[in-house]
């Protein structure tokens, strides 16, 4: 039988051991670099290692054996997930991740004279330049993603054959979180339009390609890929929603970050889409009012946690989750796949949704 968290340890092994190397290449051009290495090294710590894992076993589905080789493969989705979350880190100006400060606060911190600028520089400056710093952070982890994929020790044709999946990861990514900037904010926008960003923003780059992306390197069939679409696109959105309802009713010690972020920043989740939607219009306006208050706090947000568990909305959230997973499920049952696959992938649907962090 399968063993995830068996594969869990062989991925943060490949991660270690990718850290380790290029810690030693960055210090040998400059003892400077060590911040950076120290970034590295802590965006790679953590991590469930889903799309890792979502990678591998759209591989073993397409009947491939266990190899070192897509287990390398599986570890380049992690420096994309890793580049993906610095990035949006700096754009959120989120301060926590897995309970330890993102990478841009960590440089702001740690700075001495601050990187580049005089002792006495105004905060805003320190600011900037530390926010540069991470986002050539993420920049190097996604240069990674396809070093350790070009890299991984599989036949070069079978790597070849994913290069248009590359692209569509990246380009679906980025039109995700250009989205969401763009409907955070402002006006709190429709369910539908919350989900599309949750569609592409979450849901295809977590498990949708990732699975393509075993299942290329595999051979797989075309019909079991427009499966694993059957599949990924539901159980990404699900994963999502339960990201969303974490962000705002999850416990700051159990998720590892704060609770007020997404309600400070008015984030077009589809929890609060929904929440707008089933309110009246004297409840909507209050609602509007709170979220508009630049320095949101914890009894503000505590009326918006009410309202959308009166207005049925967290309970709808909840409902939508479970649908998502039902059609994912059986998406699986309509294609035959080698049982171990199956058996895994079952698992991976109910550990990306059903959790606490």
């Amino acid at each position: 039988m399968h063993d995830t968290g068996e594969l869990k340890k062989r991925i943060d092994t490949c991660l270690r051991r990718l850290v380790d190397e290029e810690e030693a290449e960055l210090l040998r051009v400059s003892d400077e670099l060590a911040p950076l290495c120290r970034q590295l090294r802590a965006s790679l710590t953590r991590g469930k290692r889903l799309r890792a894992a979502f990678l591998y076993w759209g591989w073993r589905a397409s009947g491939q054996p266990d190899c070192e080789g897509v287990v390398k493969a599986a570890a380049a989705m992690e420096l994309v997930h890793a580049a993906a979350c610095t990035h949006d880190d700096i754009i959120d100006d989120s301060r926590l991740r897995h309970g330890a400060p993102t990478a841009h606060v960590a440089f702001a911190e740690s700075g001495a004279p601050a990187w580049g600028t005089a002792p006495g520089a105004p905060h805003e400056v320190r600011q900037e330049r530390s926010a540069a710093l991470a986002m050539m952070l993420g920049d190097l982890l996604m240069g990674y993603a396809g070093q350790v994929f070009a890299t991984c020790g599989l036949p070069g044709a079978y790597v070849a054959r994913t290069v248009p999946l590359w692209s569509s990861l990246l380009r679906e990514t980025i039109a995700g979180e250009f989205l969401e900037v763009l409907r955070t904010g402002g006006v709190v926008p429709k369910v539908a339009e919350s989900l599309e960003v949750a569609r592409y923003k979450t849901a295809k780059y977590t498990v949708e390609r990732p699975l393509h992306m075993g299942a290329t390197l595999g051979g797989a069939s075309p019909r079991v890929l427009a499966v694993f679409t059957a599949y990924g696109m539901p159980l990404g959105e699900a994963f999502q929603l339960r990201d969303d309802l974490l962000g705002v009713f999850g416990d700051p010690a159990e998720t590892g970050k704060s609770n007020l972020d997404d309600l400070r920043d008015k984030k077009p989740t589809a929890l609060l889409a929904l929440t707008a939607a089933l309110l009246s219009a004297d409840q909507g306006q209050q609602l509007r009012e709170a979220l508009g208050k630049p320095a949101l706090d914890e009894a503000d947000a505590a009326l918006v946690r009410q309202w959308m568990e009166r207005s049925g909305a967290r309970r709808r959230i909840e409902d939508m989750i479970q649908e998502r997973i039902a059609r994912a499920r059986a998406a699986l049952d309509s294609v035959p796949l080698p049982p171990e696959a199956r058996a895994a992938l079952r698992t991976l649907a109910d550990s990306a949704t059903n959790r606490s962090l």
